[in-house]
Order: structure tokens, then C-alpha cells, then sequence
């Protein structure tokens, strides 16, 4: 029997420049192991720089998210394992995508599956969902992303509660700490998500891609920095085609 791919790539065929990419390991509730990861990176090649791409939504096959990283993969690897930064490097792969990425999260987003959700650029969760990084309970960190995104995300205090203790949280918890943008009922968590990716979808390409990039940066940068960066930024978007469109159309139906 052929086993089936770790990564579903879709084209939403209602909306234009929103991709899906499903995890799917559903018998494992998605758990991150080697070949996912390699499945991931050959998911995101391509479309990295294909300029029909708007959005992308990750979600997971089956009842959950993602579990977390497989721990039989996990309890073989040793310190020069760590060190190559495995899950590391796929997820800031994903926090740098050059468009808007949506975690869509149902069941279970633990550990590596919490890291990858806080590495996209929003959450949109069902109601059963459940966020935690359980890894000290294991005697391990979260080492891919986790201690930095988590903090600046839902900040230090927060961070340190759900790290240090390796709680899980349910999605109401997950909403009112910041952690996700949106929480829906069982059977609408999805569809919420593609809403979200549709509002995004139908901005100007190049303005999302300059926007998230400047949001990005912000952070390494200082105040002069910034504003230098926003206004590079902006000059590119001023002598844009898409700007002058759509501002001719806003002002052509004021018009009317």
C-alpha cells in the first residue's frame, strides 16, 4: 500500500490566491516528524514566489491540528541533532512567507504544533481546540520558535505560565490571552478561516506582501528605522499600477 502525502496542497476554488495546505497524518492527529517537515519545505518552494498567491491557510487532517513533534523521532535524537535546528528552520520558513499565513486550528495544537501555529501570521481556532508547549513535562524545550514567538505574541508572563508549567489552554483561555485572533463553533472553525483569508485575498498583492514585511522587521529595528523602512516601503506602493487602479475606481465610483 502507497502512503499517502504528509502535505495536501488545495487552490480554493471560490477564492482567488488562497491556497490550503492540509497536514496530513491523520492516524498520528498530524505529528511532526521527519517527513513532514521535508514535505513542508517542497510545499512552500514553489510557492514562495509564485505572484498568484495571497494567502495561506495551514490546518491539519482529521480531528486535530497538529499533536505536537513525534516523540519516537524525538527520543533517538541527540545534541548534534538540536543543533541543525530541524523544526527550527521549517517554521521560520513559514514565519517568512512572503504573503499572510492562517493557522486553522481544530483538536489539538500542542508542542511543535503550537510552534507552528505561532509561527503564521493569525489563528483562527474551533471550539475544542487546545494550545499548550508540554516539552519540559518531557525534559526538553520548545526549541523551534516557541520561547521567542510565544513571548512576544502573548507576552512574558503568559509565555513563561504555559512554558515553565507545560499547561494546555482551551481556545476561550488561547483567545483572551492573544494567542488566536478568532474562535468559531465546531463546524464553522474552517470556514471562519477562509473569511478571513478572503479579506486578505482581496487587498492589493503587493501592499499585503510590503505590510507584513515592515511588521516583521519592526521588531529588530529601532523608531528611525522603522519609519525609514515604512517609507521605502510606501514609495514602492505610490508608484505601484495596483495603487493607481484602485484609487482611480474609489474615486471614479464616489463619483458616481
Amino acid at each position: 500500500m502507497n502512503e499517502q502525502p504528509r502535505v495536501l496542497i488545495d487552490t480554493d476554488e471560490e477564492i482567488d490566491g488562497l491556497v490550503i495546505l492540509t497536514l496530513n497524518r491523520p492516524d498520528k492527529k498530524n505529528a511532526l516528524d521527519q517527513q513532514m517537515v521535508d514535505a513542508l519545505h517542497q510545499a512552500l518552494e514553489p510557492l514562495e514566489t509564485d505572484p498568484t498567491v495571497r494567502c495561506l491557510i495551514f490546518r491539519g487532517a482529521g480531528d486535530s491540528f497538529v499533536a505536537g513533534a513525534d516523540i519516537a523521532q524525538l527520543r533517538e535524537r541527540r545534541a548534534a541533532d538540536a543543533l541543525e535546528g530541524v523544526n527550527q528552520q521549517i517554521f521560520r520558513r513559514i514565519a517568512e512567507f512572503p504573503t499572510p499565513t492562517i493557522a486553522a486550528v481544530q483538536g489539538w495544537a500542542l508542542g511543535g504544533g503550537c510552534e507552528l501555529a505561532i509561527a503564521c501570521d493569525l489563528r483562527v481556532c474551533s471550539e475544542n481546540a487546545r494550545f499548550g508547549q508540554p516539552e519540559v513535562g518531557l525534559g526538553i524545550i520548545p526549541a523551534a520558535g516557541g520561547t521567542h514567538r510565544l513571548a512576544r505574541l502573548i507576552g512574558l508572563g503568559h509565555a513563561r505560565e504555559l512554558i515553565f508549567t507545560g499547561q494546555i489552554i482551551d481556545a476561550e483561555q488561547a483567545q483572551r490571552w492573544g494567542l488566536v485572533n478568532r474562535v468559531a463553533p465546531q463546524d464553522q472553525w474552517f470556514e471562519e478561516a477562509r473569511k478571513l483569508g478572503r479579506k486578505i485575498c482581496k487587498n492589493a498583492a503587493g501592499a499585503v506582501r510590503l505590510a507584513k514585511s515592515a511588521v516583521n522587521q519592526a521588531a529588530d529595528l529601532d523608531e528611525a528605522e522603522r519609519d525609514q523602512l515604512e517609507c521605502r516601503y510606501q514609495a514602492i506602493c505610490f508608484d505601484s499600477t495596483e495603487k493607481m487602479e484602485r484609487m482611480t475606481a474609489f474615486l471614479e465610483k464616489k463619483k458616481k
